[in-house]
Parts: C-alpha cells; sequence; structure tokens
C-alpha cells in the first residue's frame, strides 16, 4: 500500500488549517462586508431581514459577528506576541549566563508572579483602573510571561549544556551568536509547540475577561460579549450565543490542530533525515575494503 506524498497535507493540518481558516478569515474581513447597519428591530426575533436574528438589543447578530471576532484575534495575538517578546530574551540570559545572581534576578520575581493565579491577576488590575483593548493586551501578556520564560530557560539550558555551546565559547564566539545563532535555532520546535498551546490558552483567557466585560465595552461587538449579554436568550434566539461560542471554540481547536500537525511534520522529517543518515554511514562501511 502506496503512502501519503509528501506534498500533500496530512488530515489533521488540513482540518486545523479549515477550522482556523474559517474565524480568522470573518475576524479580519468580516467588517469590511458588514455594511451599514441597519434599524433596530424587536429582542430575540428570527427573521424580519435577520437571517441569524437580532440580540439582546434589537442588533443584527451576523453583522455582529462579522465585528466581533477582531477584537479577540488581535488582543490574543499581540498578547502572545508580547509575551515572547519579554520570555524570549529573560529565558536565553537565565540559560546561559554564568552569574548565579543575574539568573535569581531575573526569575525570582517571575516566580512569584507565577504563583498568582491568572484571571485573579487581571480582576484584581481591573478592580484598580479599567483597560481597554491594549490594557488588556498587556495584561495577559503579563500573566503569560512568567511561565513563557521558565520554558524558554528549560529547553536553553539543555541547548547550552551540550559540548557544541561550550566549543563556541571557547573559540571566542560572541554572546549573540551562540544565543541567538545555535541555542536560538535549536529551541524553536519547543518553542513552536509551546506557542501552539499558549495562543489556546490566551484565547481563552481574552475571551472570559471579554465575557466578564473586562477591557471592552457593555454592549460592544466582541464574540465573548455576544456570548455573555445574549444568553438570557438563548431559549428564544439561540444563533446569538451559539454562532459566536462556536467560533471561538473552532479558533482554540484549529489552533491545537494545526500546531501538532507542524510539530509532527518536523518529527518526521527529521526522523527520516536521521534513517538516511544512518543507512550512507552503514553503506560506507560496507564499502570499506577488509584489510
Amino acid at each position: 500500500m502506496r503512502g501519503r506524498p509528501k506534498w500533500l497535507p496530512s488530515g489533521r493540518f488540513a482540518l486545523g488549517a479549515a477550522l482556523v481558516c474559517v474565524p480568522l478569515v470573518l475576524a479580519l474581513f468580516g467588517p469590511l462586508f458588514a455594511g451599514e447597519p441597519g434599524p433596530r428591530a424587536t429582542s430575540f426575533t428570527l427573521g424580519g431581514g435577520h437571517w441569524l436574528g437580532t440580540d439582546f438589543v434589537g442588533r443584527d447578530v451576523w453583522r455582529q459577528v462579522l465585528f466581533g471576532g477582531r477584537p479577540v484575534v488581535v488582543v490574543a495575538l499581540t498578547a502572545t506576541a508580547l509575551a515572547y517578546l519579554v520570555a524570549l530574551p529573560v529565558g536565553l540570559i537565565s540559560a546561559l549566563t554564568r552569574r548565579t545572581w543575574l539568573e535569581e534576578v531575573l526569575m525570582r520575581p517571575l516566580d512569584v508572579l507565577l504563583a498568582v493565579p491568572s484571571l485573579l491577576m487581571i480582576l484584581l488590575v481591573a478592580s484598580v483602573f479599567s483597560p481597554g483593548a491594549a490594557g488588556l493586551a498587556l495584561l495577559v501578556a503579563l500573566v503569560n510571561i512568567p511561565d513563557a520564560a521558565r520554558i524558554v530557560r528549560a529547553a536553553a539550558a539543555d541547548v547550552a549544556s551540550r559540548p557544541a555551546v561550550e566549543a563556541l565559547r571557547m573559540q571566542g564566539e560572541s554572546w549573540w551568536r551562540i544565543a541567538v545563532g545555535h541555542v536560538g535555532r535549536s529551541i524553536l520546535r519547543p518553542l513552536a509547540a509551546d506557542a501552539g498551546v499558549r495562543l489556546t490558552g490566551v484565547l481563552y483567557l481574552v475571551a472570559t475577561a471579554a465575557f466578564l466585560g473586562i477591557g471592552v465595552a457593555p454592549d460592544a461587538a466582541d464574540w465573548a460579549v455576544m456570548v455573555d449579554r445574549n444568553r438570557t436568550g438563548l431559549f428564544v434566539q439561540p444563533w446569538a450565543v451559539v454562532v459566536p461560542a462556536l467560533l471561538i471554540v473552532t479558533l482554540t481547536m484549529g489552533c491545537n490542530l494545526l500546531f501538532d500537525a507542524l510539530l509532527s511534520t518536523g518529527r518526521d522529517v527529521a526522523t527520516e533525515r536521521d534513517v538516511v543518515r544512518r543507512g550512507v554511514g552503514v553503506r560506507d562501511r560496507v564499502k570499506e575494503p577488509r584489510p
């Protein structure tokens, strides 16, 4: 039985890409096709030109869906990028430094922050001042930095303990070349795995915060806000709750499947490369003339 051609995507990759594509396209390009808002109708009704019905204040649900994805996706992607922007240098410096005090200064405050539950930290800060979308992205990034930095440090420390890194140090290579050129490149695979899981967690955290009214207006066009505000009419007009909830779930599931498929492909390629190298080595030994 012939195997699947290498150029064809795996089933998990195709499914993950399909699941991510739908909510992502709606989030990024939906506002371009939303059109002008029409007159408000009766709350929680179906028909009347509203093919997904109306929400709790009589607005068209489909138009709210088209506008509601961009805040969730943009805040989640921004928070994830900001978290790694801080976690990468902190983790690499902690793993490669030979000064114990520097590692303690960098990592111990993060351990204290890690002990506080993420949602509790966001609620505590939100009780002092009301963050907007940018403030919510900064808060979510802040609570994700400690865990991301520890993962970067653990992966980098494993690579830094190898003889190749010590050889680079003895050759007089710069810290930047060792950290970025060798260690950073060697930890891309575990970081990609963590990025997929972390993006899913960030999406959940952003949606939960928006559901609780943090960082968004009470009547904002946001998928999580739509779930919260329209749940009172779930049994009267379910589409106002089901559609945005399904889009959030689809986006998180698709991200997990997509990153998992990409990592599996990378592992398969690495395994095949090792097999080919071992085969070439055995063939060369067989061809060596006997003395």
